[in-house]
């Protein structure tokens, strides 16, 4: 950390009895049923009784929502819930694939296939024609490269989007798996 700097740094830990700093707090017992509104220290005092935890669920209610629960399960259940939705979660890559307008046959077939691989793998496909040089004048050739191979994946996968051109002397668009885009 350099001189001046000021790291600021997020509280995502639950307050828990003595940590929480309202004076007032709406309490909910272990059950889910509403206590009522009590003072911070009778709170705790009532948690203790039954050997747990008082949690500050709501911070900015007021008065804060407190819940008597105990704790190591809380925060257990909470990681766990975490872990489940990280398992969910689904990685769409996207693969890219460059052409050339000039390519030739065997290129063609050999991108084709690995295309094809890619869109069967369930990942997103970004086909790109580059133009060199000269090659500029003749942007019909890439775009007729680029739909030549949608034509030939139509059954794995369709184009996200129109071809449209990238930078300076790219045109590309994306092919998505046919499963995923019926799936939108």
């Amino acid at each position: 950390m350099n001189k001046g700097e000021i790291r600021i740094q997020k509280n995502t830990k639950t307050d828990i009895n003595e940590g929480i700093r309202a004076k007032e707090v709406r309490v909910i017992d272990e059950e889910g049923k509403q206590v009522g509104i009590m003072s911070l220290f009778a709170a705790i005092k009532l948690a203790k009784e039954k050997s747990l935890d008082l949690v500050e669920m709501s911070k900015d209610a007021a008065p804060p929502v407190c819940r008597i629960m105990d704790y190591g399960k809380f925060r257990y259940e909470q990681n766990k819930k975490l872990q489940e939705a990280k398992k969910k979660q689904v990685v769409i890559h996207i693969k890219e694939v460059k052409f050339r307008p000039n390519t030739d046959e065997h290129d063609y077939r050999f991108k084709l296939k690995n295309i094809i691989n890619f869109l069967k793998e369930g990942n997103k496909v970004k086909l790109a024609v580059t133009f060199k040089g000269r090659e500029l004048v003749h942007t019909d050739l890439g775009i007729r490269v680029i739909l030549r191979v949608i034509e030939d994946i139509k059954e794995f996968g369709i184009p996200e989007f129109p071809i449209k051109p990238d930078v300076k002397r790219t045109f590309s668009t994306v092919i998505v798996p046919v499963k995923a885009k019926k799936a939108q």
